[in-house]
């Protein structure tokens, strides 16, 4: 999963500068932006983490992919790994929760409002180059995602 990451954060290194080559300010950008940010990189965490976990079918791959990446189930994993947050980046979650934005017709007010947190929270941490921290978020969401898959069966 670093290695994962590692090669995001390359990539993001590499484009992350601003017009004058200098780092743009992350606490400048509204928290939807981290949240579309985080949109991107919780997909392909999801899509990285069943591929390398055995699934060879592109259909299984899709449909498991979707149960994970939709607001319903963003929502009780942020719910999940909040205690273990710290402060600053519950702080981050509030502010993506409590942004205004159009949620969706087919999607749950509350459920929306948590996983853009969830969101909010991932591409901050990714725009800020905190790869360890965001590793272990994946990690502790990766552990959820298995509990759940193992009650399934």
């Amino acid at each position: 999963m670093i290695k994962i990451l590692s090669n995001l954060l390359d990539l993001y290194g590499r484009v992350s500068k601003g017009k004058a080559g200098d780092p743009f300010d992350v606490n400048g950008l509204s928290p939807l932006v981290w949240a579309y940010i985080g949109d991107g990189v919780f997909e392909v965490f999801i899509r990285t983490l069943l591929v390398t976990e055995g699934k060879q079918k592109l259909a299984d791959i899709h449909q498991t992919a979707v149960k994970y990446v939709n607001s319903s189930a963003q929502s009780a994993l942020i719910r999940t790994i909040e205690p273990f947050l710290h402060d600053d980046e519950r702080e981050i979650v509030k502010k993506g929760r409590n942004t205004k934005s159009n949620i969706p017709r087919n999607a749950d007010m509350c459920d929306y409002r948590y996983s853009t947190g969830l969101e909010a929270l991932i591409g901050y941490l990714y725009l800020t180059g905190k790869s360890t921290r965001l590793s272990e978020i994946f990690g502790m969401i990766a552990d959820k995602l298995k509990n759940i898959e193992n009650n399934v069966r």
